[in-house]
């Protein structure tokens, strides 16, 4: 589910795609829970590749309905630092589009519909991929 190995952590494509494009940024240090815990250096950095991660979704999936991307750190049943990017459509129903994504019911989310699958997904996960590191190296 690796996309690229960016200086913070791993960009990885979320099991599910119930939002096509749902991708994490999983930080590369194991004893960070909070964003806190890291130093002003690495809380930057992680910060900084959450929004190429992010730009990088929404430059893939633009032509799908895009209306924006989401950005959410949150750690409340994952005890590790990681970042969230979901991309948010024109065509999602009118009352859950202003809200976030967690207002979806878990099982629609996790509807195995939904599962990520290479022949499903993996057009948009290389296309994810292929703008990430060209995002990676004009930042870098």
């Amino acid at each position: 589910m690796v996309m690229a190995s960016m200086r913070s952590g791993f960009a990885v494509i979320g099991d599910t795609q119930h939002l096509p494009g749902y991708s994490l940024l999983l930080c590369n240090d194991a004893s960070a829970n909070h964003l806190t815990d890291l130093g002003w250096d690495r809380r930057a950095e992680f910060l900084l590749d959450l929004s190429l991660l992010g730009e990088a979704v929404q430059l893939a999936t633009r032509e799908g309905g895009l209306r924006r991307v989401n950005y959410e750190v949150l750690g409340n049943s994952l005890e590790w630092l990681h970042g969230h990017v979901h991309a948010r459509y024109d065509w999602e129903p009118a009352d859950r589009i202003g809200w976030p994504v967690w207002c979806y019911p878990g099982a629609e989310r996790n509807d195995p519909a939904h599962a990520y699958s290479d022949q499903k997904h993996g057009e948009l996960r290389a296309a994810i991929t292929l703008e990430l590191r060209r995002l990676m190296k004009a930042a870098y």
